[in-house]
């Protein structure tokens, strides 16, 4: 899979958009992380994967998945790009996005409902690096 088929499929779900998370481009469903591509090693971020499912993923196929030390301790699991088919992607970005949906909403598309609109959140306000907070 190249980046343009990755796109494609990421906007393929509902209340998704092209944006940035700690300054790197990104993919946001419901104004929360869903994943992004990583140019240092063209990786997908594929996230609620739990540790020890990651574990038997990067033991079972190393060649398409593995992580590094800033995922350790979270439910991430890096997946080469090149190595990935639509399927696939779809399954682990579903999980994602499944989390992010308001549950009102989700409940709303499941049934086929009309959906309910979507509040946007503004982000929260970041301390400058090295401030302290004010007691």
């Amino acid at each position: 899979m190249g980046p343009k088929q990755f796109h494609d499929v990421v906007m393929g779900f509902p209340e998704t958009e092209y944006a940035t998370s700690y300054g790197q481009p990104a993919y946001k469903a419901f104004g929360k992380f869903l994943t992004r591509l990583r140019t240092e090693d063209d990786s997908v971020v594929l996230g609620q994967v739990p540790l020890d499912e990651r574990e038997i993923l990067c033991e079972a196929d190393p060649e398409t998945f593995h992580f590094t030390d800033h995922y350790r301790n979270y439910p991430y699991v890096l997946a080469r790009l090149k190595r990935l088919d639509v399927k696939t992607l779809r399954g682990y970005l579903n999980r994602q996005w499944r989390h992010n949906a308001p549950k009102k909403w989700l409940k709303a598309w499941e049934e086929g409902a009309t959906l309910p609109p979507v509040m946007k959140t503004a982000p929260k306000p970041r301390r400058p690096t090295g401030s302290r907070k004010l007691k």
